[in-house]
């Protein structure tokens, strides 16, 4: 058996502190494979190898790549052929180990195989049916292999290396190569190789895992979220989608101020989570808040309590009408008009409840902006006293039902829009407890920053624009977009695409949102792509982007 020369095995020490570098470098693991298989085939000169990877269900070993010189196959990784050589069986029928396929062999005893010669006597511990198969249909000669099994550091299997005709060093005299055995400095070289490999192998798998894990668990806040408020689910799904649209139209951007954003995977990954997680918060917001549909709305809404006073007060008038007319007919004075003048001032009173009822409705559905003099109106019918079912003298409306039925904007009261805005500064954090990888680090100030404003009176922070990274400030743009559009929420219609986006361009003229990335918005036709997509179509309809405010076409 030739020994390897200084030089070789210095050659091979080589190889292997370049694998290592190459490893700690990879992250795509179908390269780092081919990568491995080729330093292992020009480490030991063989002609051939392949490399095989546990089964999803661990039952076989999948041909994952395989290369031979002499045949010029290149099946599997990167820039291969299909493979098309079927999976070895790690069990037969009866669930036993298979023990006669050599790879399998391998996989199972954890141990290397070094076979000299396949056709030889002393190699029928083995089936080589399949190898001898395969040398037949190419006219090929399979000799010597080696077949070293790769396990983590828990000794969980990873994969098969199988290399196989080792080729003797040639010279210019040599009419072919002569194919001889793997020796034992092969075997170590490869084992060393095979360790190295699984080592990098797990760690990248453990990334993954991590990874995977972390956004489960995004997964599992949005999925908390939207069992708690379908409505918030639906937007953390489109935020995060919005927010990539506009980000990508940023990142193609080639003049203007923002022409120097660019975004690498790994920032357009921790875009995505960020957006992912922008109203985790909302998790702790109670759902009467959150999803306030009227201005009496609580735990149920509390219009109904109004009504049943009216069905009331309307009863107590009808009994005081008739209790009129029997003490007029108890006194003789029941005369045509006397009756007729009764019913007609309980006729006029009946209006007047039922109009003050409907106008009590109307004011509980929340809009725009309430006037004034409504808001007057509710405090005068709430001022009103009246005799409740117990007999007691109360004022009308109390004083929480008068506060909520006179919210000028919306149905939110201060101290609800206070519990609302609360949302994102838990989000901050909750966001900043966890320990960010490097890569992912600027998830908090992404997520945390969309409800600021460029003129600094935003929140949780009143930072102004030039504090808040590009990619806070564009997911504020695609935060409010979704939300005015959105036609499910109980609180709101659905605007049209014209009204918001004339929202949004009034935003851009008065320092709530960047004027330079809502530009690109509408350049890019970002909204026009997210409204035929995810809007009613009734919601979308004819843009002239020259009357959109702040916008120059």
């Amino acid at each position: 058996m030739q020994e390897l020369t200084p030089s070789q095995i210095s050659q091979r020490l080589d190889l292997l502190t370049e694998l290592s570098v190459a490893l700690g470098k990879s992250h795509d693991t179908d390269i780092l494979l081919e990568h491995i298989l080729l330093v292992a085939k020009r480490m030991t000169n063989a002609d051939g190898g392949t490399l095989y990877r546990p089964s999803a269900d661990r039952r076989a070993l999948d041909f994952h790549i395989l290369i031979n010189d002499t045949l010029a196959i290149h099946q599997g990784g990167p820039g291969g052929e299909p493979i098309r050589a079927p999976a070895i069986p790690l069990f037969d029928a009866n669930g036993a180990p298979n023990l006669s396929a050599v790879a399998a062999y391998a996989a199972h005893s954890g141990e290397s195989v070094n076979v000299a010669d396949v056709y030889q006597p002393q190699a029928e511990g083995f089936n080589f049916s399949g190898m001898l198969d395969f040398d037949r249909q190419r006219q090929y000669h399979s000799k010597s292999i080696l077949t070293v099994p790769m396990r983590d550091h828990e000794g969980e299997l990873t994969g098969v290396l199988q290399l196989v005709n080792a080729r003797a060093p040639q010279s210019e005299a040599d009419p072919g190569p002569t194919i001889i055995a793997f020796n034992q400095t092969d075997q170590r070289f490869i084992e060393a190789l095979a360790a190295q490999a699984a080592a990098a192998l797990t760690h990248q798998r453990l990334i993954a895992q991590l990874e995977e894990l972390l956004e489960s668990l995004v997964n599992l806040i949005n999925i908390g979220i939207d069992e708690k408020s379908p409505y918030t689910g639906r937007h953390c799904q489109f935020v995060p989608e919005l927010t990539m649209r506009l980000a990508e139209a940023v990142h193609a951007t080639e003049t203007g101020p923002l022409a120097h954003f660019r975004m690498t995977d790994a920032d357009r990954k921790e875009l995505w989570m960020a957006g992912l997680l922008h109203d985790c918060g909302k998790i702790t917001t109670p759902v009467h808040v959150v999803d306030k549909a009227t201005k009496l709305e609580t735990i149920f809404d509390r219009i109904a309590l109004v009504d049943t006073r009216y069905e009331v007060l309307e009863r107590d008038a009808k009994i005081a009408a008739l209790e009129q007319k029997l003490a007029m007919a108890t006194d003789g004075a029941a005369t045509p008009t006397a009756l007729a003048d009764i019913d007609a001032a309980l006729a006029a009173q009946q209006q007047a409840l039922r109009a003050e009822r409907a106008f009590l409705r109307t004011a509980n559905v929340g809009g725009e902006g309430m006037a004034p003099a409504d808001q007057q109106r509710v405090r005068d019918i709430g001022a009103r006293v009246w005799t409740d079912m117990d007999g007691a003298a109360r004022q009308f409306l109390d004083a929480d039902e008068v506060l909520n039925l006179s919210i000028q904007y919306g149905t939110l009261t201060a101290d609800e829009r206070k519990i609302i805005n609360n949302h994102i500064s838990v989000t901050v954090r909750m966001l900043e407890s966890l320990p960010w990888p490097r890569h992912l680090r600027n998830v908090p100030e992404y997520a945390g920053g969309h409800h600021e404003r460029m003129d600094g009176k935003g929140y949780p922070r009143g930072l102004r624009g030039e504090q808040m990274s590009v990619q806070a400030r564009l997911m504020a743009i695609a935060d409010i977009f979704e939300a005015l559009t959105a036609c499910d929420r109980p609180y709101k219609k659905g605007k049209m695409l014209s009204e918001s986006l004339d929202i949004l361009g009034k935003f851009a003229l008065n320092g709530h949102i960047d004027p330079q990335l809502f530009d690109i918005f509408i350049r890019s036709k970002v909204y026009s792509e997210f409204a035929q997509q995810h809007m009613d179509p009734r919601q979308i309809d004819v843009i002239d982007e020259s009357r959109i405010p702040g916008y120059v076409p």
